[in-house]
């Protein structure tokens, strides 16, 4: 953390995205009153997702933003994609969108496949 972020207070990125194991990410979904996003293409979506996701597209730049603005900002947001790459450039995103947790699955889908 840098001192300006200590010393006002102000969370950076990394305060606000977590990254969890396969093993966290299914206990904290497991209740299934989540915002748990699939951020795969529809065809990858179809050809397998976790349980309860919803798919918004990453690479659907006007999808993505006007379906993320209908999602509670102070509630967390779980995310995966395939491997971990675009979840992780989504969760950005979402907190320059004003997301306060943002919650990634390591190793994305191919890992909670496996």
């Amino acid at each position: 953390m840098s001192i300006f972020n200590t010393l006002f207070g102000k969370k950076g990125i990394s305060d606000k995205v977590k990254v969890l194991s396969k093993a966290d990410y299914a206990q904290a979904i497991k209740g299934g009153n989540v915002q748990l996003v699939d951020v795969r293409t529809a065809r990858e979506f179809r050809s397998g997702h976790i349980k309860g996701a919803q798919n918004i597209d990453f690479f659907s730049l006007g999808n993505f933003n006007a379906s993320f603005e209908k999602l509670d900002k102070d509630s967390a947001v779980y995310l995966y994609c395939q491997s971990g790459n675009r979840s992780q450039k989504a969760a950005k995103r979402l907190v320059k969108m004003g997301f306060e947790t943002v919650i990634d699955l390591s190793g994305g889908y191919s890992a909670w496949s496996r």
